[in-house]
């Protein structure tokens, strides 16, 4: 089987992308209008915090199922790069990591809102991430990425104004429901 890593995929659209943004920012500086060059400089800033973030939450994950499969598990991977999903009353697009051992099912969705048409990312989220169980919708959890200290780090949803710190030890409960 092949392993395809978030990080290793930047497409040559992408590569396009910021190669495009860097001289849109210099020609913002040349033409005197550097609140434009500002918030490039910020939006790109923020994609490569958005982006290393959701690698992360991903490369977390892949560690815990490589770890489980080098014993004996056969947990099936299947990941997709470009994804849509609902968060909210926001659609967000990102990539999606999906895990089945039998019949049951984890799937991790990680992205941000990136067009206007798509919203956007409530209480100063950079980004968020949905963690679903088949068939155990209790279980299910929701996480968003926010500034904290001046770092990203990532926050379990526990309702409206409440959140808790996620962190790779955060992981355990999800596969303990997963490997039954």
């Amino acid at each position: 089987m092949t392993y395809i890593f978030y990080s290793e995929n930047m497409s040559e659209l992408d590569e396009v992308w910021e190669h495009d943004l860097e001289i849109a920012v210099e020609n913002a500086k040349q033409t005197n209008r550097f609140e434009l060059a500002d918030y490039l400089t910020l939006k790109a800033s923020n994609d490569k915090i958005r982006t290393e973030s959701v690698k992360w939450l991903f490369d977390t994950v892949l560690e815990i199922v490589f770890a489980f499969n080098d014993h004996g598990a056969r947990i099936k991977i299947e990941q997709k790069e470009k994804h849509r999903f609902k968060f909210g009353n926001s659609n967000l697009r990102g990539p999606q990591l999906k895990l089945q051992q039998g019949v049951r099912c984890l799937t991790l969705d990680a992205g941000w809102t990136q067009t206007p048409s798509d919203g956007f990312m409530r209480g100063g989220a950079l980004a968020a991430a949905m963690i679903t169980h088949f068939g155990f919708s209790k279980m299910n959890e929701e996480l968003v990425l926010l500034r904290y200290e001046n770092h990203p780090q990532w926050f379990s949803v526990l309702d409206e104004r409440n959140r808790a710190s996620f962190n790779m030890q955060s992981f355990k409960k999800h596969f303990e429901v997963f490997l039954g």
